[in-house]
């Protein structure tokens, strides 16, 4: 039994091991840092980081701004792909597919319910002012704006060429 546990263990770090040397996941994880480090130093600079709560939240979790970590992770892992299995891989076009999916979501779905939820904030607060209903307010989720998504794919794309080539 304890055999088998080591055993399992030691196939765990390889395979861990193995994760960790993938150029493929090395540009995802990289991209979303480098994406997310930068949507920090930009709030930083603007001096919209009130607290290290704060500045730890938007470095690792917070998603709207810019740039765009889920567009520089989609487009870093289709790069990635297309040098790694060639772009008449099966694979690429899936991870295109998923590009797209990302891409279209960060502009349309996701912005459409930002700008929603943020006027449905609005009115419940004139209502709540009012007296007229007693409302609490609904999360806001930011989408992007098509320059912050242009910008997180071109973030990714340059992350993955240099995982890719480097």
């Amino acid at each position: 039994m304890l055999a088998k546990i080591q055993g399992m263990l030691f196939n765990a770090r390889t395979q861990f091991s193995i994760l960790i040397n993938n150029t493929v996941f090395l540009s995802i994880v990289s991209s979303w840092f480098c994406a997310q480090f930068i949507k920090t130093v930009i709030r930083i600079f603007y001096g919209r980081v009130r607290n290290v709560k704060e500045l730890c939240e938007l470095m690792f979790w917070r998603t709207g701004g810019m740039p765009s970590s889920h567009s520089a992770m989609s487009a870093s892992l289709c790069t990635a792909i297309a040098f790694h299995s060639g772009i008449d891989s099966d694979i690429f076009i899936l991870a295109f597919a998923f590009f797209m999916v990302v891409v279209r979501d960060a502009l349309g779905v996701r912005r459409a319910n930002g700008i929603q939820a943020k006027r449905i904030n609005e009115i419940t607060k004139v209502l709540s002012d009012r007296g007229l209903a007693d409302f609490k307010s609904i999360k806001q989720v930011d989408g992007h704006s098509p320059m912050e998504v242009f910008v997180g794919c071109v973030l990714g794309f340059f992350v993955g060429v240099a995982f890719s080539v480097l």
